[in-house]
């Protein structure tokens, strides 16, 4: 039995998580810790668990968490670090669904987070957990970053292309729209349902998105240089998922058809990338609930671009999903343990 413990299990990803884990017969959750709900049953804050689970809350306790196989935080940035220090004394494995352990440099962390890192010396440690690009290092891992929402699709729409050489380094545009629960549970103005409903808003543009080195840092991975790109997200009127539409400037001779064989080729044997036919694009309901993501392709041949569209469940392959597929590697399971759920639809 897998024994788990989740920091932060009250907010969206967080509780995401827990209805996963729930319908394994593997694992068991040991400890679930929340700040807002200390005390409570989780099944009466999150009333869909009702018959399901009858723990409650707990007081965040990282000697507990540490005494389980495999620890999720689901955390505010700057709050993992603690956690991950009690884990590598303890000898278990921690996976981190926020921020700390994603970005390898600290200042670059300190400057877009505007937090200390204060556990740099773990920093070279850590694993970026993208499985479709890193998955033999995650194997290795007892410490992951669990990619951002955002760059997941980002990376897994540019990937591809970069490093089969057709396209310019330069000039390359992410354009991500994604749900409101991208923003957390927490209660802000911005996403109360009258500002959100009817509307439609960019924010965080020119650069100044969190997510910004995340992708470049990526991406200057696979490309083997440094890249800068461009990347505005937006905000729509709907609860889950993410859609991504990549630009980019060919550098080949390509149409349509070599640009979808260049991503199958890719992604072949790639148990959650699916690659759509020439003019079928995907929409983010037909990812809905899952932990696939769904991409299509075609050039403009007016402008000598490639356009890709890449969609994801924010909550799942953008966060939850992808933590408990990183997990099964870890732990030398099949990765798609527990998590062939189709997605929900309509």
């Amino acid at each position: 039995m897998i024994r788990v413990g989740i920091a932060g299990a009250t907010g969206y990803t967080g509780i995401e998580l827990v209805r996963l884990l729930l319908q394994r017969s593997d694992v068991e959750i040991v400890t679930l810790t929340t700040e807002q709900y200390v005390g409570q049953e989780l099944a009466r804050v999150y009333p869909h668990l009702q018959g399901r689970i009858d723990q409650s809350g707990e007081a965040l306790d990282a000697g507990r968490l540490s005494a389980c196989d495999v620890i999720f935080t689901a955390l505010p940035h700057g709050h993992a670090m603690a956690v991950a220090r009690a884990a590598q004394q303890a000898g278990c494995r921690l996976i981190d669904i926020g921020a700390d352990f994603r970005l390898r440099d600290p200042a670059v962390y300190s400057k877009w987070y505007k937090v200390e890192h204060t556990a740099t010396d773990l920093l070279p440690e850590a694993v970026y957990g993208l499985p479709e690009l890193f998955r033999d290092k995650v194997r290795q891992a007892w410490l992951v970053g669990n990619p951002g929402c955002y760059p997941t699709t980002c990376t897994l729409a540019a990937a591809p292309l970069l490093k089969a050489n057709v396209v310019e380094r330069k000039g390359i545009i992410f354009d991500s729209k994604s749900g409101v629960s991208g923003a957390g549970r927490g209660l802000s103005l911005g996403i109360h349902f009258s500002e959100v409903s009817e509307s439609f808003k960019a924010y965080n543009i020119a650069g100044t998105h969190r997510h910004t080195p995340e992708i470049e840092q990526t991406l200057s991975d696979v490309a083997g240089e440094p890249l800068v790109v461009s990347f505005t997200p937006h905000l729509v009127p709907m609860v889950r998922g993410i859609l991504t539409t990549a630009y980019f400037s060919l550098t080949a001779d390509l149409d349509t058809a070599k640009v979808l064989s260049i991503f199958r080729e890719f992604y072949a044997g790639e148990p959650f990338v699916r690659v759509r036919p020439a003019g079928d694009l995907p929409a983010t309901k037909q990812v809905f609930g899952s932990n696939y993501v769904d991409i299509g392709a075609q050039v403009d041949p007016r402008t000598g671009r490639v356009l890709v569209i890449c969609v994801e469940d924010n909550l799942v392959k953008g966060a939850a999903g992808q933590a408990i597929q990183n997990m099964n590697l870890m732990l030398g399971l099949p990765e798609t343990t527990g998590l062939l759920q189709l997605p929900i639809y309509p």
